[in-house]
């Protein structure tokens, strides 16, 4: 029985990641490379200093030739989010990139408008209450370790970026949670759109413990069962940070 229950908990803890490493889109595709494992890296679902998986292997692993994942590997590199090293114990290694400044956090924030911002809050809810429910139907109590352990490192962070990674971190796992790829995909996505702009909220220490709360109280209505009141929880968290960056938007 404990061999059962390892075997679930690893692939419930690797939900998260494994979508990172589907096959993508068949538009774009070098493009969705890049934005697939971009947005994994600053999500911290790859974290920094970790070695991607060989060419091939990796390749292989997204359904596209090696030519497309050099090319993308050349625009991620670009982008600061990926260094290559050659010879012995070389390869692409996860390059963590620097938290935008306050006022560039800002400048991006402004270029939202509070109508975007709501729209964007919506969909997120949605993509997060469905992630509860569904998660509180199909998710063994035994299988919440990753989404425990994320909460508990969020009562612990102490900047806004880790902050900030660690919360969308959450909803991403929330999604791997209840078996859902596409679910787990749509996260990581919203997540690089709105993810630095929460460190614009995040830094304030008593809304830090008031999302740990409500994470930790997601969990609780998951492990129960109680799968409307995981969604709602989940929604009503996402909101309330909506709110509080459309606050920041309209003194901009």
């Amino acid at each position: 029985m404990h061999e059962v229950v390892t075997v679930r908990q690893h692939e419930i803890e690797g939900g998260a990641r494994r979508a990172v490493f589907s096959p993508v889109d068949n538009r774009a595709r070098v493009d969705a490379v890049v934005r697939r494992i971009g947005d994994a890296i600053e999500l911290g679902l790859l974290a920094d200093g970790e070695q991607l998986p060989g060419e091939t292997e990796l390749a292989g692993q997204l359904g596209v030739s090696t030519v497309t994942l050099r090319e993308a590997l050349m625009a991620l590199r670009q982008q600061g989010l990926v260094t290559t090293r050659r010879g012995r114990g070389g390869g692409s290694f996860v390059s963590l990139p620097e938290v935008p400044a306050d006022d560039r956090l800002k400048a991006r924030l402004r270029s939202w408008s509070t109508e975007e911002l709501r729209d964007l809050g919506d969909h997120w809810a949605a993509l997060s209450g469905a992630a509860g429910r569904l998660a509180a139907q199909r998710t063994e109590p035994e299988d919440l370790r990753q989404l425990r352990r994320t909460a508990e490192e969020l009562t612990r962070a102490e900047d806004a970026a880790a902050r900030s990674r660690l919360y969308g971190r959450f909803h991403v796992e929330l999604a791997a949670a209840a078996q859902s790829a596409r679910l787990t995909r749509e996260q990581v996505a919203l997540q690089r759109e709105i993810g630095a702009l929460l460190c614009l909220v995040l830094a304030d220490d008593a809304y830090r413990e008031e999302v740990a709360d409500c994470h930790r109280s997601v969990i609780s209505a998951v492990q129960d069962g109680a799968h409307e009141t995981a969604g709602t929880l989940a929604e009503r968290c996402v909101r309330e940070s909506t709110a509080r960056l459309v606050a920041v938007r309209l003194t901009l």
